[in-house]
């Protein structure tokens, strides 16, 4: 039975999958004012795993990833650079498509636009005003929290002692200072008519209405980074109870951050680095590899010298594999089959909350069977498993063409070796060794 901790519930919960077979699951994109930071790709890369995982299972997912193309930070950019929102939100809304092509993320299903909706927000909006939810200030229009009996029920919050740090929008008529933004009315940038005055919609009711817009109901999993937990998830839940009366989400699962220099990787402090920049120096697979290494909820404090230590752990199991693919195809070894054992051992640490640590650890340890095996049926049963263990955790394995050139020079190695003759025998090893052969 698959096990996923829940934020909601603060503990490891079963997936009830034996009766169901489809699973909707949204988590909250990007928000398109510049490039995408590594933690921000994080979440992409886990998503992604968790989709192709449950798969697996033969769950059919209905995986959805909105993009943020209104926002305050986009039309801060747009006003620096004397151009329009929708150029800036068009620039980097390419700029992540492609991006995603490179890490080889291919399996969300859809990407809702927030400028697509926002006569389905305004209608939201004006629901949440006729009952009684919602109310109009110079400013603009508000949730009224105290409202919602459970709220704080994801966050832990409670009303009167509310975070002070969080996002709240200075208004001398909001009725609580907890109450937050669901349309303001605003001056600067792209606005749009509505019922009441020019504005723009709250963050927090753009993912509500594309949630009730694509899944008409409560969705399986709700994801995003941990950092999302409060305000902006905690804020959904209440919204959707007050149009729908029922639970936004069954279970919502969080992003550990990443850290750079000792703090929280942040575009807005500068203190990032761009995952374009990232792929430019490194393989896609050893920046995953990274990833999985660490529970998904766990942070991670990124260094240079992290992302080069799993570069060069990649770079050896890649080596390994080309090497034993090597030896199974010179020996013409032809099987399909893989190694249940590990398969099963491989879905009981997936089924325990996405265990990718100690999935890493496994594949490790069957890298090193390989070099240690001289059976060729099982070194090839091994082979697959491996490589199928990878496919599933998003890690694209491009093993190196085995040539009839490659094979010739190979049993010229050979031959010059049962000759004793070393010098030429040296110089053919150490182009074998280039090509991952020896």
């Amino acid at each position: 039975m698959l096990k996923i901790y829940n934020s909601l519930q603060r503990k490891k919960e079963n997936l009830n999958i034996k009766n169901k077979q489809k699973m909707n699951i949204y988590v909250c994109g990007p928000t398109v004012y510049d490039h995408l930071h590594i933690g921000n790709t994080r979440n992409l890369i886990f998503f992604d795993l968790l989709k192709r995982y449950l798969t697996t299972l033969g769950i059919q997912i209905y995986l959805v990833v909105n993009i943020t193309d209104l926002d305050d930070k986009i039309i801060q950019v747009a006003l620096s650079q004397k151009t329009t929102e929708k150029n800036i939100s068009n620039k980097y809304t390419n700029y992540f498509f492609k991006l995603l092509k490179k890490l080889e993320i291919d399996l969300i299903d859809e990407f809702p636009l927030v400028t697509d909706n926002i006569k389905d927000i305004v209608l939201y909006v004006d629901e949440l005003i006729k009952k009684g939810y919602a109310y109009s200030t110079k400013s603009g229009i508000y949730f009224r929290v105290h409202l919602i009996e459970n709220y704080g029920i994801l966050s832990k919050q409670v009303l009167n002692k509310l975070k002070k740090n969080v996002r709240k929008e200075l208004d001398i008529e909001k009725e609580n200072s907890e109450d937050f933004i669901l349309w303001k009315r605003t001056e600067i940038g792209v606005k749009y008519p509505s019922p009441w005055f020019f504005g723009r919609p709250g963050w927090h009711t753009e993912c509500v209405v594309l949630i009730k817009k694509i899944f008409k109901t409560t969705i399986d999993i709700h994801g995003g980074g941990s950092d999302l937990k409060f305000p902006h998830h905690e804020n959904e839940i209440a919204q959707f109870f007050a149009s729908d009366k029922k639970p936004l989400a069954n279970f919502f699962m969080h992003i550990g951050q990443v850290n750079y220099q000792q703090q929280k990787m942040s575009k807005s402090t500068g203190n990032i680095i761009f995952t374009k920049d990232l792929l430019k120096k490194y393989e896609v697979n050893s920046i995953k590899l990274l990833f999985l290494s660490y529970h998904y909820s766990q942070p991670i404090d990124y260094s240079d010298d992290l992302i080069k230590f799993f570069e060069q752990k990649y770079n050896k199991l890649i080596f390994i594999l080309n090497k034993n693919n090597f030896k199974i195809v010179f020996n013409k070894i032809k099987k399909s089959e893989i190694i249940d054992y590990y398969i099963q051992k491989f879905r009981s640490l997936m089924d325990n909350d996405f265990n990718t640590a100690n999935v890493v650890t496994l594949i490790e340890e069957l890298c090193k069977i390989i070099n240690k095996s001289n059976d060729l049926i099982f070194l090839t049963k091994l082979q697959n498993t491996l490589l199928y263990l990878f496919n599933t955790l998003g890690i694209k394995i491009k093993l190196k063409e085995i040539t009839i050139e490659k094979i010739n020079l190979y049993q010229k190695w050979k031959k010059f070796l049962k000759e004793k003759n070393f010098q030429k025998a040296d110089i053919l090893r150490n182009i074998l060794k280039k090509e991952n052969i020896l």
